[in-house]
């Protein structure tokens, strides 16, 4: 809470904070794990986030984003799954970002109850990946705090049928980890129409834990590459 702000009473949002939710929109929008449905959000302060203006995210252009509470109900406007948010953000204070997203090869995997593997790289970084059996969409609230529980400390949750919730400390790191989950599920797709009698490729513990690393600008430079003009 700012010195100028009343207890209770909303922030209002920096230039620099309505950017960067723009930038994660349109940037996953432009690198199709999102379509006509999704949003991102980011962490104002312990008690309100700001989620994007609603519409398809390659669309947002230069719109401004809702301030939402942590702890109360939705504005009016905000579309009814942003409640995911909320309950992730109120869960687990680390968080700063929150992406809801529909990748393909993920959505493909998940209606068949199956989540990516830690096969190479990139995939790694899921070693812990929680999958919500409901493909119906979450619009109340005891659903939208069971999903979060469900998730827990893990990066994401995969949804049946129904895309991904992805969360981290900052958006440069929720985008990066948005699109390494679709990379993870194309490698998990490929390998399993390769038809291998005995899966053999994936990465034991230590080979995982190796290469869950986010120095030498990992976050950064996926975030230049994904919100480049």
């Amino acid at each position: 809470m700012t010195a100028e702000q009343e207890p209770g009473q909303a922030p209002t949002p920096s230039a620099a904070q309505q950017q960067i939710v723009q930038q994660a929109a349109r940037g996953l929008g432009k690198a199709g794990l999102v379509h006509a449905y999704g949003h991102v959000s980011v962490r104002l302060d312990a008690d309100w986030f700001l989620v994007c203006a609603s519409g398809p995210l390659e669309l947002v252009g230069d719109r401004a984003g809702t301030v939402c509470s942590v702890h109360g109900p939705l504005p009016e406007g905000v579309l009814g799954e942003v409640r995911i948010h909320r309950e992730i953000y109120a869960l687990r204070s680390e968080i700063g970002a929150v992406c809801r997203i529909m990748p393909p090869a993920l959505m493909a995997l998940s209606t068949q109850g199956l989540v990516p593997q830690p096969r190479h790289g990139i995939g790694a970084y899921f070693d812990r990946l929680p999958l919500w059996p409901d493909p119906r969409l979450l619009r109340d609230d005891a659903a939208a705090r069971a999903l979060a529980e469900l998730m827990g400390q893990a990066p994401a949750v995969v949804m049946r049928g129904n895309g991904a919730v992805v969360a981290a400390e900052s958006m440069p790191k929720a985008a990066t980890l948005c699109w390494f989950l679709e990379d993870a599920a194309r490698v998990e797709r490929d390998v399993r129409a390769m038809g291998f009698a005995q899966d053999t490729g994936g990465l034991d513990r230590e080979e995982t834990e190796a290469r869950q690393v986010w120095g030498g600008g990992v976050a950064e430079r996926m975030w230049d590459w994904l919100t480049r003009l």
